[in-house]
């Protein structure tokens, strides 16, 4: 029997170990080099694209011999206005890359010993970092997999089952309840919405979905639409979940992986963050098959290409 790649040696090329052995000094390198691939972690500067810079030792500073501006190698990136150290923050990415369903801030705030608000603000920065390499803006192709799954919105029942209500009833339900659609490549990408209904899905298709591509769908009604402009395989999952190579247990996988993050980690999450877990578990669902060094790497890359976020920008969160 074949080995889960996960369980294996080639899947374990970085560990706290290592990045605690190395220290700050070797961290900060792997910043650099991350930030400044071209010249292979040497500084240019972001106002002017100028390649010769001072270097502030005492202070981790670059200044720019052409314009005189004055810059750090996280200014300018989610990690703008950081206060943790280098090696701190590898370790907090390798912490969360090695989690395969996620982690709770709880236990992150726990390994990295500081408080809640720092390690969940730290841990959505680098959604938000890992949502740049999902929502590219570019259209699925191939054979591509569509379904939808609802969260959150539970209604707790009353103690005395004289007061309990009808909880499938519109006017008892909280407004809480979001549902993921999700569309997955066969061995490809996967896109996740946040919506309020399943059926947002057909335009959701229409708008990311190549017109060359056959699609696969449930027994759901709402995905009729689709046979007006795609191929579409349906699958009535009431009698069977596979149906000679008819079926979407590729996205049901990405639904696994999410439900478990948020149900058996989170414990629930904000219909406000849904999104960024979602998008946290489709990059993990798509980097599956690679190793947590190279996982770390490319979210430190992610994390040096994206701006400074306007939700999440110091530690307290900001209105956008």
């Amino acid at each position: 029997m074949a080995q889960q790649f996960l369980l294996s040696a080639a899947s374990r090329t970085l560990s706290l170990r290592s990045i605690y052995k190395a220290g700050e000094d070797a961290a900060y390198k792997v910043f650099c080099e991350m930030r400044w691939p071209e010249t292979e972690g040497e500084a240019v500067c972001p106002r002017c694209g100028c390649c010769e810079t001072y270097n502030i030792t005492t202070r981790r500073k670059f200044k720019c011999k052409g314009c005189g501006h004055q810059f750090s190698v996280t200014s300018g990136t989610i990690f703008a206005s950081r206060k943790m150290d280098f090696v701190d923050l590898l370790a907090a990415i390798c912490l969360i890359v090695n989690a395969s369903k996620g982690m709770s801030m709880v236990q992150l705030s726990r390994d990295l010993d500081c408080q809640y608000k720092t390690a969940f603000v730290l841990a959505h920065k680098l959604r938000e970092a890992m949502a740049q390499e999902i929502q590219t803006g570019e259209v699925l192709e191939g054979h591509v997999e569509i379904d939808g799954a609802y969260f959150g919105g539970h209604i707790r029942p009353a103690n005395e089952k004289i007061n309990r209500v009808d909880r499938r009833k519109k006017e008892h339900q909280t407004g809480k309840r979001r549902v993921v659609i999700a569309m997955r490549e066969r061995e490809g990408r996967t896109l996740p919405f946040v919506g309020m209904s399943e059926a947002e899905g057909v335009t959701l298709a229409n708008e990311n979905v190549s017109r060359l591509s056959t699609m696969s769908a449930d027994e759901a009604s709402h995905w009729d639409l689709l046979h007006k402009g795609f191929d579409v395989d349906r699958v009535n999952h009431s009698e069977v979940y596979s149906d000679h190579g008819k079926h979407t247990n590729m996205v049901e996988s990405f639904f696994s992986r999410l439900r478990n993050m948020v149900e058996g980690q989170h414990h629930g999450v904000s219909p406000k963050y849904l999104h960024q877990y979602a998008n946290h578990s489709a990059w993990l669902e798509d980097n599956r098959r690679t190793d947590n060094g190279t996982m770390a790497k490319i979210v430190v890359s992610n994390a040096m290409d994206a701006p400074v976020s306007r939700n999440w920008k110091g530690y307290w969160q900001r209105a956008a």
